[in-house]
């Protein structure tokens, strides 16, 4: 118990020192979502590509994993969508629906759950985690911001919805970082030691 707190303690004293520094005005408001882009565009994929690239690529390669959690999540936003619609006869659309089936089925894979089940588990729980984190980034939220768009959809709405999704994909730096990552773990190569 006492070696869990001892890892898990640094992360979450982290984020209490986040919240101490938003409250009483040490961090600016307006630094916040500088804060934000930079953890998104900048540390996470670094984390990420990391991860991949020190993780062997038969574990990025699970297909069994991928099935089994891509199922999992596509129940999980079906269920949430379904019990969310059921709701109230109308009143919650499908952009609310869909966005709470989000937040249900989309863990804090990245930002959180990485580096702690890696600190808690070690280097062989980075590749599962890291396949999660693939199935959650080109499925579960394409899926869900597709679904999201149907409330305004004319003729043409979920066909747009859906290519909006996929470029929101394709400029998401984390999946990119993921893949170079497993690349370079295939190809057995690794950066300058200084990068």
């Amino acid at each position: 118990m006492l070696s869990i707190l001892l890892v898990t303690f640094p992360f979450f004293a982290l984020v209490l020192c986040g919240y101490v520094a938003a409250r009483r005005a040490l961090l600016p408001q307006a630094a916040i979502p500088g804060l934000n882009t930079f953890v998104l565009y900048f540390a996470l994929p670094c984390m990420l590509y990391r991860f991949g690239a020190s993780t062997p690529i038969a574990q990025l390669l699970d297909g069994a994993l991928v099935v089994v959690y891509l199922l999992c999540a596509l129940v999980m936003v079906a269920f949430t969508m379904a019990v969310t619609l059921g709701r109230d006869h109308g009143r919650i659309g499908w952009n609310d629906a869909s966005f709470g089936a989000l937040v249900a089925a989309f863990p804090n894979t990245g930002f959180m759950g990485v580096p702690l089940l890696v600190a808690l588990l070690g280097a062989q729980a980075a590749g599962p985690a890291i396949v999660t984190i693939v199935v959650d980034l080109l499925v579960t939220s394409s899926l869900c911001i597709a679904l999201s768009r149907l409330d305004s959809a004319d003729i043409h709405g979920a066909e747009v919805a859906a290519q909006k999704a996929l470029r929101g994909v394709a400029l998401n730096p984390m999946p990119w970082a993921i893949v170079l990552g497993a690349l370079a773990s295939w190809l057995q190569w690794s950066l300058p030691q200084p990068v």
